[in-house]
């Protein structure tokens, strides 16, 4: 059961973690691998809204994901991009990334090999890491202008689709802790965090929401 007080803190984090960005036209669409094949159908409806001429899925497995998607995410997005009408010609996969970093870092390697100029990204992630995707990708690939989306959903929807209240606030937790530890160590750049999103945060790693926390060094 969850709290009232974890539930209001829950849905802070959550509204911290949206970036508010409205998509624009970009070069590319990266769709970040993940559990949540809305990923892949969001950075679909983006393309067929006209945001971008092309598609980049990645990401290989991982313990949420090697049952339900054996062939990796990126795969997986694929297939489902193909089902609702995508191009095979306008998707590029890249089945290797095992963490948001390697999404960065390999699809920015594959589109470089393939000739690709771009000037602006269009990530398209999980709604409550758009801001973890943002300050990655600006530390990365600082000369591109990065555009974050995901699915517009509320924490309450967003819970029921999933139907595991506790891990999607452990999931939450898990990516603010990211952002407050991570600028130290290189791997994204600093965000501003209210105090409050703070307060948050440390009252839910109180309250146990803790399985996906990394050893903070």
């Amino acid at each position: 059961m969850i709290s009232v007080q974890a539930w209001s803190d829950a849905e802070l984090l959550w509204d911290f973690q949206q970036m508010h960005h409205k998509p624009k036209p970009c070069s590319v669409g990266i769709g970040l691998g993940s559990h949540d094949l809305g990923v892949a159908d969001v950075t679909v409806s983006l393309f067929q809204r006209g945001m971008f001429p092309l598609i980049v899925f990645t990401g290989a497995t991982s313990r949420t994901t090697r049952d339900r998607m054996p062939r990796g995410e990126a795969e997986h997005y694929r297939e489902r991009a193909l089902e609702l009408g995508v191009p095979a010609s306008a998707i590029l996969v890249e089945p290797r990334a095992r963490n948001t970093g390697e999404n960065i870092k390999f699809a920015r390697a594959l589109l470089e090999e393939r000739g690709i100029d771009v000037p602006s990204v269009l990530l398209v992630s999980k709604p409550y890491e758009e801001r973890r995707a943002y300050a990655t990708a600006s530390k990365l690939w600082p000369a591109v202008d990065i555009v974050s989306a995901s699915a517009p959903t509320t924490l309450s929807e967003y819970v029921d689709s999933i139907k595991d209240p506790r891990i999607v606030l452990d999931m939450l937790v898990g990516a603010q802790q990211r952002l407050l530890i991570y600028p130290g160590q290189g791997f994204m750049t600093r965000q501003k965090v209210p105090e409050s999103v703070v307060a948050a945060y440390e009252r839910l790693c109180a309250e146990g929401f803790t399985s996906r926390l990394v050893p903070a060094t």
